[in-house]
């Protein structure tokens, strides 16, 4: 691993999103273990995730489950194996599940909360690195269009043209541990990932969004290596933070903006460009890059 020296100065790095972004950051910082704390979204409607929504009430697990997959990449044994299993095509109702996501509902249904479930798998995986759901309530995203509700993340991540603005449904309440960790950073992540899918869910909780204002942290925004294919395709990240703020408050302080693309317009808060694309991995970010990339921002922007 490369040299880094600011980052070990952060008390705690609070890292908020979903999916393959979240987890990629996750992976990036791991080395800070429990010092780093992941907030991840659990509003996703889609494939395995989905269905076990449906079918039991629960939050969305499949975030979570990557994040824990990719925060203990570099050390593969048979928990981690299993954890990653894919039902085949032949497997009847169990077709296209994914293990981690069953074996999540199991611990839930065995626990008394959510957060507990995730902690017992991050100690079966060894993972020290702190995984928070955003709410230990299920919901769902949903998006004004005109006068129109559309409800689910499938169906918004399909719309051809940007929502007039989002919510969640019920209105939910985030756990008190992603409070904490809010309270307690010196250095919030926003994204990369879906802007409206995997960044937005949990900051249209009031209380995150309050967190995150009154802060002294510094916050920094992390751009998308390739652009979205989503409805905001067409917009600019300074329109997209825009937006953020009309919807929920919350502005970064820093945009951290690859290097392979153009420099962006149009942003109220400071730059920084660095290289930051994964030359192996077409689209997704090098776990190296992001950490030279913080580490710079880190030194540059919090004093000691």
């Amino acid at each position: 691993m490369q040299s880094v020296n600011a980052l070990f100065k952060c008390r705690r790095i609070a890292a908020i999103g979903g999916g393959h972004g979240l987890g990629r950051v996750m992976a990036s910082l791991g080395f800070m273990k429990d010092r780093l704390a992941g907030i991840v979204a659990t509003t996703d409607d889609g494939g395995s995730t989905g269905r076990l929504r449906e079918a039991s009430g629960c939050i969305a697990w499949g975030d979570l489950r990557n994040c824990l997959n990719q925060l203990c990449s570099d050390s593969p044994n048979l928990a981690r194996i299993l954890f990653e299993y894919r039902f085949k095509e032949d497997s009847g109702e169990l077709t296209h599940h994914n293990l981690g996501n069953l074996i999540l509902l199991a611990m839930d249904q065995m626990c008394v909360r959510p957060m507990d479930a995730i902690n017992l798998i991050r100690q079966m995986l060894q993972v020290e690195t702190d995984l928070i759901p955003m709410s230990e309530e299920p919901a769902s995203l949903a998006a004004m269009l005109d006068t129109q509700q559309v409800v689910g993340e499938t169906t918004i991540d399909a719309l051809d043209q940007k929502p007039d603005r989002l919510m969640l449904i019920p209105d939910i309440k985030p756990t008190h541990e992603a409070l904490a960790v809010l309270e307690e950073a010196d250095l919030i992540i926003l994204g990369p990932g879906s802007f409206m899918t995997s960044i937005l869910p949990a900051l249209l909780m009031k209380d995150v969004a309050q967190a995150i204002q009154k802060s002294d942290a510094l916050t920094v925004f992390i751009g998308n290596i390739s652009p979205e294919v989503s409805a905001v395709k067409q917009m600019a990240i300074g329109e997209k933070l825009n937006w953020m703020r009309e919807m929920t408050g919350v502005y970064p302080d820093v945009l951290l903006w690859p290097e392979e693309r153009e420099a962006p317009k149009g942003i109220e808060c400071s730059l920084l460009q660095q290289p930051l694309a994964d030359p192996f991995q077409p689209g997704a970010h090098s776990r190296e890059g992001m950490r030279r990339a913080l580490d710079i921002l880190v030194a540059n922007h919090l004093n000691y």
